[in-house]
């Protein structure tokens, strides 16, 4: 593999040198040289219409002979620049957000010199845009997908991704961190775009101790076209993480304390020089969260004694996270990109399970106690590679990425019932990946593009799991050969697409087409057990969009889209969390397709947005979890009670059919309201074991987001999220309701901020369940947090401003993604 990523660098670090060389080289006579020596540039940089100095306008220093910009500098709080520069001939431009741009064409430089006063005018054009960054709202809504604004939303600060996607519409997370969109939990999750090394081998712990701050902001895209992965029938979340391209050093740096003990310190750093960006994201965190599992179970049968069964936790999980990149700007049209990804964590998980038994026969009752102490360490490291060539015209443009990645994630506990140590149960869990992706983008004509591309993602996982049972009579721990096996998963995926998008007057459209072939090994070596799997499915997207006017927008989509089982899902080992409750995967699992269609409406209006969307989908082959008894018993206090067993099977057909409704309302620049409604009906006809598992259920989810300006611009921000009740054929699950407040305030000129949150005001974040089967009825309850937490952060930024990077990818109705 080793190989394989040193001939990838080499490769296109050839490919770069070959297009950064001159056309033509041309050798200058004696007469024509010329010494070259350091020189400073100064000069101030001034709003035409208020006469007040610009911090932060960009000054770059172009070179003609070089074809690439050599050196640049901002503004201070002045509007004065003092740039040291090599003499020659350049084309120097003066730029600043929402200005027009003054260039200074041919400017020979031989001496220090200033270069006098630039009065930059209102770029009317671009006015209206810069208007909505400079008081963005938290959520920003486009015809093709919702941007969620992480620095905007004053209630996760000092919080984690998982905190993150809790507040971004459309998206709930559950009291495990499982994430769903839109209801359906089958959510492809990126960063930068493309799958990531922070994200590790389990993702929702992974994103529990990623730090919101290391975000940007997060796009949920319901409607992929061809270019993505078919993998997510509810759609992808992209992870924007921070990062500058701005000339010179800039960078923030944020610290953050909390209860229950929680500490963190997070910063970002970029330095430009040149034609080279060097750019670093760190952050390291502390952080106890108290949670609590009741499950009150009955079983039919008079001669099974009911369980009343709750465990405990304080989980304290430690995690740095680096991603340290170098990206070289070759010339004017291609980008060399190289990074490193490493992230180090774990968690301590004390857990205390209380079991009380009632025998219904005699009225007696029992208790026993098991703990069931968790000790985690994960390490992940990735290399990628990006190389990046822009051609002369316009979206004309070739990308090709590497990524290799290797993580280990271990797993120790020893379980203690009634003060016996009795099990120890060990998982070593090995992956990794590598990633090759190209894609090349042709326009043709002014209005139309066609696009193909390749992509391979190749993973090989391997989890070694082994319970050590005490034996009673030698008093030593024995390997249970029943529970303990070895799994190895094998997962290589290619795919080629293409895509064909033109625009004729207010109608565009985008349609694409994709191959994917997935090939997996399963292999127990313990069992003997052995089987490979060869599919090979086509997707078709279609994405169209009708501009009814400026403001006003249609669009339709189409996607075909699959569900791939994850290795939990295939790994056949028995965990159990208790001596009652088992969960076990399924190696026969087959993949889950879907059919998605979604129609949308998008309108700006006065000081409105509203954007509102009618979906189907119709999945077949569907994965769930069932539970049923295994029958086999186990020994509490001399009872004998059921061994449940948890876990999924191809149970069935569903048809989800849903309206989603958004409002964004800003009546002032100091208030904004966002609000998000999501209302669907999931049908489904399936049955397992001979039993009907049938169901027909409505589920609905209300959020709503409040941010104010109070006087000396404390701004005060509130979200509030209510799950509606819903039901399956064995689950009758409760409606939860949450609330999050925080406030925050610019201090020093705005190159800091403090802020202080509470989730949870209410204590109200419960998860309960009542589930139903034939042999017995469940009661359950989660709450992951335990309760109320509260948080203070402090930001710092140097160079920095909040929010002056220009953001160049707004307006709605562009199809592609």
């Amino acid at each position: 593999m080793n190989k394989l990523f040193i001939f990838a660098l080499s490769f296109f670090l050839c490919v770069a040198n070959g297009f950064s060389q001159p056309e033509n080289i041309e050798i200058p006579s004696t007469s024509s040289i010329s010494i070259i020596k350091e020189v400073v540039i100064t000069g101030k940089v001034i709003d035409k219409e208020t006469q007040e100095p610009l911090e932060y306008a960009t000054i770059a220093f172009f070179s003609k002979k070089e074809n690439k910009i050599v050196t640049g500098g901002i503004t201070d709080a002045n509007g004065d620049f003092s740039i040291p520069v090599k003499t020659g001939i350049y084309d120097i431009s003066i730029e600043y957000i929402a200005f027009k741009t003054q260039k200074i064409l041919n400017k020979k430089i031989t001496t220090n010199e200033n270069i006098g006063s630039f009065l930059l005018e209102i770029d009317a054009e671009s006015l209206a845009e810069v208007e909505v960054i400079a008081e963005r709202t938290t959520v920003e809504i486009k015809l093709d997908k919702k941007i969620y604004n992480v620095g905007k939303d004053l209630t996760v600060s000092g919080g984690t991704v998982s905190d993150v996607l809790d507040n971004v519409p459309s998206v709930s997370v559950d009291a495990e961190g499982n994430v769903a969109l839109r209801g359906n939990d089958n959510v492809r999750i990126l960063i930068n775009g493309k799958p990531s090394g922070l994200v590790g081998l389990n993702s929702t712990d992974a994103l529990k101790q990623l730090p919101a701050e290391s975000i940007e902001k997060v796009e949920v895209i319901t409607s992929p076209s061809a270019r993505y992965e078919a993998e997510g029938t509810a759609g992808i979340l992209n992870i924007i993480l921070r990062r500058s391209k701005l000339l010179g050093l800039n960078g923030a740096i944020t610290g953050n304390v909390g209860h229950p003990d929680a500490a963190g310190i997070s910063g970002n750093i970029n330095y430009r020089t040149g034609n080279v960006n060097f750019f670093n994201t760190t952050s390291y965190s502390y952080r106890e969260s108290i949670g609590r599992w009741y499950n009150d179970v009955k079983y039919n049968d008079i001669n099974t004694p009911d369980l009343d069964e709750k465990r405990d936790w304080v989980d304290i999980r430690k995690g740095f996270n680096t991603n340290a990149g170098v990206e070289w700007y070759i010339n004017d049209s291609a980008s060399l990109t190289t990074s490193v990804v490493y992230s180090n964590g774990g968690s301590d998980n004390n857990s205390v399970n209380n079991l009380v038994q009632f025998n219904k026969v005699n009225g007696t009752t029992s208790k026993s106690v098991r703990l069931d102490p968790e000790i985690e360490d994960r390490e992940t490291i990735q290399y990628s590679l990006n190389f990046t060539k822009d051609f002369d015209k316009t979206d004309h443009k070739l990308t090709f990425d590497f990524q290799y990645e290797d993580s280990n994630e271990d797993d120790n506990s020893l379980i203690n019932v009634d003060g016996t140590d009795t099990d120890l149960v060990t998982t070593l869990d090995n992956q990794t990946k590598v990633l090759l992706q190209s894609d090349y983008t042709l326009p043709i004509g002014e209005m139309s593009q066609v696009e193909i591309g390749f992509r391979g993602d190749f993973s090989d996982r391997s989890t070694d799991y082994t319970v050590e049972l005490l034996n009673p009579n030698t008093g030593v721990f024995e390997i249970n050969d029943d529970l303990s096996n070895l799994f190895n998963f094998k997962q290589h995926i290619t795919a080629v697409y293409t895509q064909y998008g033109s625009k004729i007057e207010k109608f565009s459209y985008l349609l694409g087409l994709r191959l994917e072939n997935t090939r997996t090994t399963l292999d127990q070596p313990t069992s003997g057990d052995f089987k490979k799997k060869n599919l090979t499915g086509l997707f078709p997207t279609a994405n169209l969009n009708y501009e009814l006017s400026d403001s006003e927008s249609l669009s339709l989509g189409y996607n075909r889209r699959l569900r791939r089982p994850r290795g939990f899902m295939l790994n056949p080992f028995p965990s159990r969390s208790s001596l009652t409750n088992v969960f076990q995967g399924n190696p026969d699992l087959d993949p889950t397709y879907s059919d998605k269609f979604e129609l949308g409406y998008l309108n700006r209006f006065g000081k409105f947005t509203l954007s509102t969307a009618v979906y189907y989908e119709h999945s077949t082959n569907v994965m769930s979890f069932v539970s049923r008894e295994t029958g086999e018993i186990v020994i509490i206090d001399n009872e004998a009670f059921p061994v449940i067993q948890r876990g999924p099977v191809n149970l069935a057909t569903d048809n989800r059919s849903g309206f989603e409704f958004n409002l964004n309302y800003s009546p002032t620049r100091k208030w904004r309201v966002n609000t998000d409604f999501n209302l669907f009906k999931l049908k489904r006809e399936g049955e397992f074991n001979g039993i009907d598992l049938s169901s027909d259920a409505l589920n609905w989810s209300v959020r709503l987001s409040n941010k104010l300006t109070l006087p000396y611009k404390i701004d005060w921000q509130t979200n509030m999220n209510y799950r509606g009740p819903s039901d399956d054929a064995q689950n009758n699950r409760k409606g939860r309701f949450s609330a999050n407040m925080a406030f925050s305030k610019d201090l020093f000129k705005d190159n800091a901020s403090i802020a202080f949150n509470v989730r949870d005001v209410l204590n109200s974040a419960i998860f309960k369940n009542h589930i139903i089967t034939d042999t017995f009825t469940s009661d359950q309850e989660i709450q992951f947090r335990g309760g109320r937490t509260y948080n203070l952060s402090f930001t710092y930024r140097f160079n920095q401003q909040k929010q002056r990077e220009r953001n160049r990818d707004f307006g709605g109705g562009d199809v592609d993604m």
